[in-house]
């Protein structure tokens, strides 16, 4: 088991907080480890990939004048999409992904970059842009799926 998702686990469940994800861009790649940790029913509720507009306003209540302005990658459809997680599977935390991971020449779209939220009920305790180098989608995905993980890790240890 990866080292951060380890200690994430042992966090969580000595505090007996529970998380849920939501993802657009990295597809499930962020659930799917999660749900494959060592014990992960004592901390991990479930997660939800949703990848249009409509997904993300039905399940996650997400603002859809604001997210259809922006194509859903801004800082407050992944706040949304955080605390709108959390709230559909009843956990302490919620986790959220929206962004890029190839690029988009039709809008104008050449960097990789997706913004994640972490949210702690009652309230969003982060929201980052991340930058991906170039690569394939698949990398990109990982970088993500990474970066998430070792964030939530820090904010975990300093909560």
């Amino acid at each position: 088991m990866n080292p951060s998702l380890h200690s994430i686990k042992t966090i969580l469940t000595n505090r007996k907080e529970r998380i849920a994800i939501a993802e657009s861009v990295t597809g499930g790649d962020v659930q799917s480890t999660f749900s494959l940790s060592d014990e992960a029913l004592r901390f991990f509720e479930g997660g939800i990939t949703v990848y249009n507009l409509q997904q993300k306003v039905k399940h996650l209540h997400v603002d859809p004048v604001n997210a259809k302005a922006c194509n859903c990658v801004s800082e407050q459809t992944a706040s949304e999409m955080a605390a709108g997680v959390a709230r559909l599977f009843a956990s302490d935390w919620g986790i959220s992904i929206t962004g890029y991971a190839s690029p988009v020449p039709e809008k104008g779209i050449e960097e990789l970059f997706a913004w994640i939220a972490f949210f702690n009920d009652p309230k969003i305790v982060l929201t980052e842009k991340i930058t991906a180098p170039h690569g394939s989608p698949s990398d990109v995905r990982w970088y993500y799926k990474d970066r998430i993980i070792r964030i939530f890790l820090k904010i975990l240890s300093h909560s």
